[in-house]
């Protein structure tokens, strides 16, 4: 099972499908390809499909912010303006740099919990 949650987690971080791990999940920066090119998952189920990717996005940006925020405080003489100066552009910045990871995981965390999804796509490629 370990082994399964850090195979899935390495897809999911080199933005690979979470069914085989081979097919790219972006094929332009901001354009996702709608299905795999090996395995022929469907990415995108449904219309809202990655609002969860939302909640993925905000915890990871709040996870990074809020501790580091604190640890600067006590381990730093940087007041408190300063530090605001540099966490809230990170706070906008930050989001759109892991927007595709957070899609990625998203897709990573429906794999793991609900593969039985998995099955529903276009049929799978022919070789030759």
């Amino acid at each position: 099972m370990a082994a399964r949650i850090f195979t899935l987690l390495s897809h999911g971080l080199w933005l690979r499908c979470p069914r085989c791990g081979i097919g790219r999940l972006y094929g332009k920066p901001f354009k996702m390809n709608e299905h795999c090119a090996h395995c022929r998952l469907k990415f995108e189920r449904e219309q809202g499909y990655f609002i969860g990717a939302i909640y993925i996005n905000y915890a990871a940006t709040v996870a990074i912010a809020v501790p580091g925020f604190f640890v600067l405080d006590l381990f730093t003489t940087i007041t408190v303006d300063q530090q605001l100066a540099f966490w809230i552009p990170f706070a906008v910045l930050f989001p759109l740099l892991f927007f595709h990871h957070s899609r990625s995981l998203w897709l990573v965390f429906d794999h793991f919990f609900n593969p039985e999804k998995q099955l529903f796509g276009l049929p799978p490629k022919k070789n030759g």
